[in-house]
């Protein structure tokens, strides 16, 4: 099943690389047509719905001896209607540009603009198991690079040895320039991230980010994911320490947990329970979500993901949504 592949490389950080169309020996192309169906009720107020396509991306994969570079070029619909995406509209934008030079020891330099080496849900829908993402559109989506808070612009230094490989990245928000008019400077952003490969079946990636540029966050998150034969089960766990609320509210805290089982080649079924918090209302505020999403591989290119989930927050709104996804992925 083609989207489940790639769900399991987006865990690993090797979506790009997955299925591509060779143009010649040093151009290759991939991406993915996305749309949905979703209806969300919400208890006590006005229900929403949509039906529409919700993103566009072709990759450019490019190659030539030591150095290789991405270019994701994309396209977001109306899929905001489920909170999970904060963009709308079909303006094209570049949303990672970037290119990597390879040493020979097995250190890399990547420079331009990035996604997170850390997240457990990383990179675009057709890496994912389910519909919608653990928290909702909280910050603890830290692999979601259709949110502009969570890619990086800077350089990025990884070395692979044997069953680890480590990343340090130095960058400011998109858009957000180190040095200002009058003097003023922000500085760089970093993120740390070390992953263990060194069992079979199972990959443990631990790391920590400061937000520097535009504000002032700690972040340190653990994630991990184990296969068993036709299961794959994956936690994660992630610390955030914010400076810009109230000291009684500055520290939150997010958890999810995910098992997905293939029936058979074409039919799998992945179940998701996550909490979080939030404090930027200015009070502490705490959600949580179950999530049931039957998968189907109509062709090779071609998945379906049917969602339901059920959120409950703390000041009493519960929410229930279903949702119907087809995603194309070449």
């Amino acid at each position: 099943m083609k989207n489940k592949v790639l769900a399991v490389l987006a865990t690993f950080g090797m979506v790009a690389t997955a299925s591509a169309i060779k143009v010649n020996n040093n151009l290759s192309i991939n991406g993915f047509i996305d749309g949905s169906y979703y209806s969300q009720d919400n208890a006590g107020a006005q229900d929403t719905s949509n039906v529409g396509l919700d993103e566009v991306e072709v990759n450019l994969l490019v190659n030539a001896g030591n150095v290789s570079g991405e270019i994701h070029i994309d396209t977001e619909g109306t899929r905001n209607v489920n909170t999970n995406d904060t963009d709308a509209g079909d303006d094209l934008s570049i949303e990672q540009v970037h290119f990597t030079y390879s040493f020979q020891n097995g250190a890399a330099l990547q420079v331009g603009r990035f996604g997170s080496a850390l997240g457990l849900e990383g990179e675009d829908p057709a890496g994912l198991y389910t519909f919608s993402r653990a928290y909702g559109n909280g910050d603890f989506n830290l692999g979601n690079v259709d949110n502009a808070d969570h890619v990086q612009e800077g350089g990025r230094l990884s070395y692979s040895l044997e069953a680890f490989t480590g990343s340090f990245s130095l960058s400011n928000p998109v858009g957000t320039a180190e040095e200002g008019a009058a003097g003023a400077e922000n500085d760089l952003d970093y993120e740390l991230a070390v992953t263990y490969t060194g069992i079979a079946n199972l990959t443990v990636t631990a790391g920590a980010q400061a937000e520097r540029a535009a504000a002032d966050v700690d972040v340190w998150t653990i994630n991990g994911a184990y296969t068993l034969d036709k299961l794959l089960i994956a936690a994660e766990y992630i610390n955030r320490d914010d400076a810009s609320v109230a000291l009684a509210l500055q520290e939150t805290s997010a958890y999810s947990i995910i098992a997905d089982y293939d029936i058979n080649n074409q039919l799998g079924i992945a179940v998701r329970y996550s909490e979080w918090e939030d404090a930027s209302g200015g009070s502490l505020a705490e959600s949580d979500k179950l999530t049931i999403a039957p998968n189907y591989a109509i062709t090779e290119s071609l998945g379906a993901i049917v969602e339901f989930s059920a959120q409950e927050d703390s000041d009493g709104t519960d929410t229930d949504s279903v949702a119907i996804e087809l995603t194309y992925t070449f």
